[in-house]
This record gives C-alpha cells, sequence and structure tokens, in this order.
C-alpha cells in the first residue's frame, strides 16, 4: 500500500524514510529491546529486519485496525470485572472451564501496554531484551497455572473451528506469538499452562442488515504451546544484528521483490 507522512495535525510532513528514534537501532554496547513483533519480523526475513532494526530503513507504516482494537478494548472491559470479582467469565463457564479465572495480579496492566511496558526477558547475559504485549493471562486455581490467552476479531460466513483456526496458513504468526508470550513468562518464573487459548470473536456475515450493531459468535481455540524452537532462533537473530554484511536477498519476501524491481528501474 501507499502511506503519506503526516503530523498529529494532519499535515503533510517529508518522509525520510530513515529511523531516527536511537532507541529503535540496535547497538552492540547498550542494552535493546525488541518487541514480539519485530521477533517475528526476523523469522519473515532476516534483510528486511537488518535494515530495520540495524540500518534504520523504516518500513511504510501500516494504518491500525480500529475494529479489531476497539474488540480488545471492550473483551478487556469484560474480563477485568471478572478479575476484580475473581469470577468467571460467561465463555469460561459455557466451555466448563472449572477453577479458571482471570489471573488477579499487579503487573497486569503493564503486561497487556506493549508501547509502553509489556513483559520483558534479558535473554541470558546479552544485551538483547525481548518484550511482549500480552492481551490476558488466566489462572488455574487447581494446578495453579497461568493461561496465556489472545483475543482475535474476524468476519466470516464460516463458524470457527479449532482444526481449521490452527491449519491456516495465515494463523502462523498467531503460533508463534503464542509461543513468544508464553517463553517470556516462563523466564520471569511462572508455571505456564502448556495450553493456550485464542478468543475468536467471530462477526456474523449471514444477518439480514447492519441495523446498527455487529453480531458476533465468541469460540475459544486451544493451542499447545511449543517454546522449544525460541532459543536457537534468538541466537541467530543475534549473529544476525552483530554482524557487518546485509543478510542475503529474500526471493520469498515482497518487500525484498518490491525494492529490488525499484532499483533496478532507478538504476
Amino acid at each position: 500500500m501507499i502511506s503519506i507522512n503526516k503530523n498529529n495535525k494532519g499535515e503533510l510532513t517529508e518522509a525520510r524514510g530513515k529511523r531516527v528514534k536511537k532507541s529503535s537501532l540496535y547497538s552492540k554496547n547498550l542494552d535493546f529491546e525488541l518487541s514480539r513483533s519485530k521477533f517475528n519480523d526476523f523469522l519473515l526475513c532476516k534483510r528486511c529486519f537488518y535494515m530495520d532494526r540495524v540500518l534504520g530503513i523504516k518500513v511504510p507504516d501500516m494504518p491500525g485496525w480500529t475494529l479489531n482494537s476497539t474488540v480488545d478494548e471492550l473483551l478487556k472491559k469484560e474480563f477485568d470485572l471478572c478479575r476484580k470479582t475473581q469470577t468467571q467469565h460467561r465463555l469460561m463457564i459455557k466451555y466448563n472451564m472449572e477453577g479458571i479465572i482471570p489471573f488477579d495480579h499487579p503487573d497486569i496492566d503493564r503486561w497487556r501496554d506493549a508501547l509502553r511496558g509489556g513483559i520483558k526477558y534479558r535473554y541470558k547475559d546479552t544485551n538483547l531484551i525481548i518484550k511482549g504485549g500480552v492481551d490476558d493471562v488466566w489462572f488455574n486455581r487447581f494446578t495453579e497455572e497461568i493461561i496465556i490467552v489472545d483475543y482475535k476479531s474476524q468476519a466470516s460466513f464460516y463458524k470457527v473451528n479449532t482444526e481449521d483456526y490452527l491449519s491456516n496458513i495465515f494463523h502462523e504468526s498467531y503460533k508463534v506469538q503464542m509461543d513468544i508470550y508464553a517463553y517470556l513468562f516462563e523466564k520471569n518464573g511462572f508455571n505456564v499452562s502448556e495450553v493456550s487459548y485464542f478468543y475468536v470473536a467471530n462477526c456474523r456475515k449471514d444477518m439480514s442488515g447492519f441495523n446498527s450493531k455487529l453480531v458476533f459468535d465468541e469460540t475459544l481455540v486451544p493451542y499447545n504451546l511449543r517454546t522449544h524452537w525460541i532459543d536457537t532462533k534468538i541466537e541467530e537473530m543475534l549473529n544476525v544484528l552483530n554482524s557487518e554484511e546485509l543478510p542475503s536477498f529474500n526471493p520469498f519476501c515482497q518487500n525484498c521483490a518490491c525494492s529490488k524491481a525499484r532499483a533496478e528501474l532507478e538504476y
């Protein structure tokens, strides 16, 4: 997509294509915080990741998904009411999740604030700090395990079922996201359940009309966490960050292909 640079007043400003915040750029001599989403960028394309985090070449911004974020905010309000009273949410009751309630912890708001907080972990004795902002955390009173939960909203004619949802190639990044959240909580000393949940709010497209409201079906999709791969990938990422060489062209990356095509035309 084409993105035009504007300030918070809506005025056009020059697009420089370079990052200006020093904290966004990797330095071998300073602590460096890396978000869960940027970790996923590394998994997708090492070359684009290096250009962004080391060379400071800024990828055009994507617009926010306001309807999705609104669903997230409203769900958090619901679960916070249950968190305050330590009672079950309606979906927990629907799925017969005996003993499971929203996790009441003083850091829950910080964990959910991906921009200003999140849950963090310094990787071994390095300068790399991985962080992520989780949607919610539940607690199993019987096993004393925490449960990682991620809200997802979508619109489809089809009902959500676990097998199709998890096998969808476009949901691979969702599973990576959940694995990283679990990894971060484990590294912070929490006893994490092996099963996490996607709370999927599916907007129904088979209604007779809009009628000033959207109707959602709610489904819990269980996902068995896999965190064994993460340390290896962090080591690979550190090698890339500390390298003086730009990673090779990724033939499957659309950003790489676009850059190559433009360079061929211009030069």
